[in-house]
């Protein structure tokens, strides 16, 4: 199993490099057995030939016992063979009807009226083949031992036969050509290899590599990692791999707007939930508050009282009218339809920040396109504004610059303030619009809390992005068709 594991890097690459191998082994192989058969064939085609020659031009002599012109017929084709020729017979002979040898090319190890089966195991085996009915065409004979092959031509005519000649062949007659058809074929398949293999691996790289990367994407996705994921390497063609990652990125954007989807509402829900319970904590607050800062008027009123203890409850009411104000910022709630936001509301907003502008030396860019009217509750846009814009001042540093950019923006109204300031950090921005969240030294944190309600309640949305040395808050509301 640990074959089929590997990564398809290497396994396609593999698996193509054997089939490469197979085929060209099976290619070789064939190409081989088919030489073999053929030179083979051409033995026996040369011997037939010469063998038809022989045995037309034997049938005389041996007919009138002219052993002298017999020996000359065999000799002569024996030495009319070339040199080169590498199937050629080695040796020629004539048996007669009993086993006895007639004439040879080789008197000297076939002597005249020898006695087949006396002269070795490969010629009694061939003196056995004889004693059998003879067929009337040629015959190859192996004896399966000795070191020749026998092709055996009855010498007859009509019902008459006075012999048979016997062509004899090395067994290894066409092993010198056979080497050298082996030896191209080997060469053939070496180079076959040599080019296959290598483009082999390319293009099995070239397909594995897309689909590992696309594997390595789906497990990032998978845990979670889709959202920095960088952008897969560019795959022109609209194969089915092609299809496939298309598929897969349409798959992952939509799972990156889920996880934004979950994300949002997540937040939501744990602020409407802070809301809620601050809310809640607020009326249970305000009612005691109330109560005593009336004692606390109520004290003064009647005065009478050391110069001490009148200090002392101005400290009091100092403080509880503070702690009046903090509990009043947290009951945010949806306001009754008031007059319609103006142009002249945005010169009051431009008006009431001024002296924090001039204060810190702020470049003030104003840019507000605003009709006469917009269906918008005018109380609820001014504090928005005041408190993204105060926001923003608080945090530029001196000399620096607070934009505005105030647009409609088709059914709605879309404002954007802007501050040269240090981005905010990554675990400040998920609790920045949460009560008494501040990333400033002093602040309270309510400022963007209460916008972001008023925001919600309003049914619009707020956003914030950092870059480049700027803070953005981007808010849209939709108009109200009650106004």
């Amino acid at each position: 199993m640990g074959l089929f594991s590997l990564s398809l890097r290497y396994k396609l690459p593999l698996w193509g490099g054997g089939l490469i191998l197979l085929s060209v082994l099976a290619v070789s192989a064939a190409l081989m057995f088919k030489a073999y058969q053929d030179l083979k064939e051409d033995v026996r085609i040369s011997a037939e030939g010469l063998g038809g020659i022989l045995t037309k031009t034997l049938f005389s002599p041996l007919l009138h016992d002219d052993v002298w012109r017999a020996f000359e017929q065999v000799n002569a084709a024996f030495h009319g063979r070339k040199p080169g020729n590498p199937i050629q017979p080695e040796l020629i002979f004539v048996v007669d009807p009993v086993g006895h040898v007639v004439v040879s090319t080789a008197p000297e190890a076939l002597p005249m009226t020898a006695r087949l089966d006396q002269l070795g195991p490969g010629y009694a085996e061939l003196n056995k083949m004889l004693d059998q009915p003879m067929p009337e065409r040629t015959q190859s004979f192996d004896p399966g031992v000795g070191e020749q092959v026998f092709f055996v031509f009855p010498i007859r005519e009509e019902s008459a036969q006075v012999g048979t000649l016997v062509l004899a062949y090395p067994r290894d007659v066409f092993l010198p050509r056979f080497r050298g058809h082996a030896l191209f074929a080997v060469l053939i398949g070496a180079l076959v290899l040599a080019v296959l293999l290598p483009l082999n691996w390319y293009w099995g790289q070239r397909m594995a590599r897309p689909l590992v990367d696309l594997s390595r994407r789906m497990a990032r996705a998978v845990q979670g990692g889709h959202a920095d994921d960088p952008p897969r390497e560019h795959y022109p063609y609209r194969d089915e791999l092609g299809q496939l990652f298309q598929a897969f990125d349409s798959m992952r954007g939509e799972m990156r707007q889920k996880a934004l989807l979950e994300r949002e509402l997540l937040r939501t829900e744990r602020l409407t939930a802070i809301g809620r319970l601050a809310s809640g904590i607020a009326h249970e607050v305000n009612n005691p508050l109330g109560g005593m800062l009336m004692a606390l008027d109520t004290l003064k009123t009647r005065g009478g009282l050391p110069d001490h203890a009148g200090r002392t409850m101005d400290m009091l009411e100092r403080g509880l009218k503070q702690i009046q104000e903090t509990v009043g910022a947290l009951l945010v709630q949806a306001r009754d339809p008031s007059r319609a936001l103006s142009a002249q509301d945005m010169e009051d907003v431009r008006t009431l920040i001024h002296p924090q502008v001039v204060k810190k030396s702020l470049q003030l860019d104003w840019r507000v396109d605003l009709p006469e009217q917009v269906r918008l509750p005018a109380a609820a846009c001014r504090q928005i504004l005041i408190n993204l814009l105060l926001n923003a001042v608080q945090a530029t540093r001196e000399e620096g610059r607070v934009s505005l950019e105030l647009i409609p923006s088709g059914a709605g109204l879309a404002l954007t303030v802007i501050n040269q300031a240090e981005a905010i950090p990554a675990t400040h921005l998920e609790h920045l619009f949460e009560p008494f969240v501040s990333g400033r030294e002093g602040g309270s944190g309510l400022g963007l809390w209460v916008t972001y309600q008023i925001v919600s309640q309003l049914g619009g949305r707020i956003a914030v992005d950092c870059g480049n040395g700027e803070v953005r808050f981007a808010v849209w509301l939709p108009l109200e068709s009650r106004i």
